[in-house]
């Protein structure tokens, strides 16, 4: 069944109240809502950082939006309304925020005992940072990741937003719902997850922490096996100035690439000091060609060497093609829900939301009670 067929997902039934936020609270909503979890989010009137318009906004998809003004004790006394029937909540704002608001975790469980009280936040809930500003950038850089990613002699270089935010972030977070969501199912209780990003990180790092232990890992970047010092784990430069990527770590996966290189005469693969000119010849041969060329000369070989897509060709790539890993939803070509599932496969819902389209009809959709008076009085906003 394709991934993008309507069909219940895994989590159908589970109800789930998002307090909006950016970065990892969205795209854990996303992913709860992409596994077909009812998820409802409650937004601000006035929004924080805003990248994109909601509508355009593909971590806002498969679920409603609603406004409630939450420094209004009718705002407030209206979202927990909406705990109450839910199974479990997602929240990031710093720590104190939400009990300052009312909808502590305290005020949450008693009323609602088997709630999940999702927490996400960059330091954590406690800590000498807990209470400081910061983004994807900070926490990789103080969990111990930043630092190993870059070339030797260089700067380290951060890969986007995605082990943060997104890796450590809002993964964790999920794992931690569901987790929690299970365990409730037999105790009847609920708990707080406290998903720090910093956490999330510094578990990630698990293997190359052993490595370093071991003595199989520098401190220096770009130096070690999996981080570019082995140059046949690397990427590169192609004739007509595009690159692919080198994986050959495996002797019979690196003795394929040697031949289909069609190179001999080459510095022993184990032998650190020839390390440099081995490369110098990997990057002369790779030159010689296309990366269409190339792709063609591995095409269905052992060899680790695939090339480096642009994000906008990805779509196209005809594996991922082949898996409709991407698809297209409402006009939109987007990332298909993951993973699979072979008797309740995920699916896409509704396309995003502009901000407060829903307030209507999704409170009333959940039981709250004087949703017209909410409106009416401006507690409520119904775009």
């Amino acid at each position: 069944m394709s991934p993008h067929t309507s069909s219940g997902g895994p989590l159908h039934g589970v109800r789930v109240v998002e307090i909006a936020g950016i970065g990892p609270t969205p795209f854990a909503a996303m992913t709860l809502a992409d596994l077909g979890a009812d998820v409802i989010r409650v937004d601000r009137p006035t929004p924080g950082l805003a990248v994109l318009d909601p509508t355009a906004d593909l971590l806002g998809r498969g679920r409603p939006s609603v406004v409630l003004d939450l420094k209004q004790p009718e705002g407030v006394r209206a979202v927990l309304q909406l705990i109450d029937r839910a199974d479990a909540l997602i929240e990031g704002n710093r720590p104190g925020v939400a009990e300052r608001i009312g909808i502590g975790p305290d005020t949450c469980l008693q009323r609602n005992p088997a709630l999940v009280y999702g927490r996400m936040t960059g330091w954590g809930q406690d800590g000498p940072l807990a209470q400081t500003a910061g983004h994807d950038i900070n926490y990789i850089a103080v969990a111990g990741a930043l630092a190993p990613l870059g070339r030797a002699g260089g700067p380290p270089q951060f890969p986007l937003n995605l082990i943060g935010d997104f890796g450590g972030g809002a993964m964790y977070l999920l794992t931690g719902i569901l987790a929690a969501l299970f365990e409730a199912r037999g105790s009847g209780r609920g708990q707080v997850v406290d998903g720090a990003i910093v956490d999330g990180v510094a578990h990630l790092t698990t293997m190359i922490v052993a490595l370093q232990r071991a003595g199989a890992w520098s401190g220096q970047r770009g130096t070690n096996l999996l981080d570019g010092g082995a140059p046949f784990y690397d990427v590169y430069e192609t004739s007509d100035g595009l690159h692919v990527s080198v994986g050959a770590l495996e002797p019979r996966f690196y003795a394929e690439l040697i031949e289909r290189l069609e190179l001999d005469d080459l510095p022993d693969r184990y032998d650190l000091a020839g390390f440099g000119r081995l490369r110098e010849v990997f990057a002369s041969a790779f030159a010689q060609k296309t990366q269409a060329d190339w792709v063609r000369i591995f095409v269905g070989s052992d060899a680790c060497v695939s090339p480096v897509v642009a994000l906008a060709d990805a779509p196209a790539h005809p594996h991922l093609a082949a898996r409709e890993t991407y698809v297209e939803h409402d006009g939109v070509t987007q990332p298909a829900p993951a993973p699979r599932f072979s008797r309740t496969p995920a699916s896409l819902g509704r396309p995003p939301s502009a901000t407060g389209a829903d307030t209507r009809s999704a409170l009333l959709a959940w039981g709250v009670d004087g949703v017209d008076e909410l409106i009416a009085s401006g507690v409520a906003i119904q775009a």
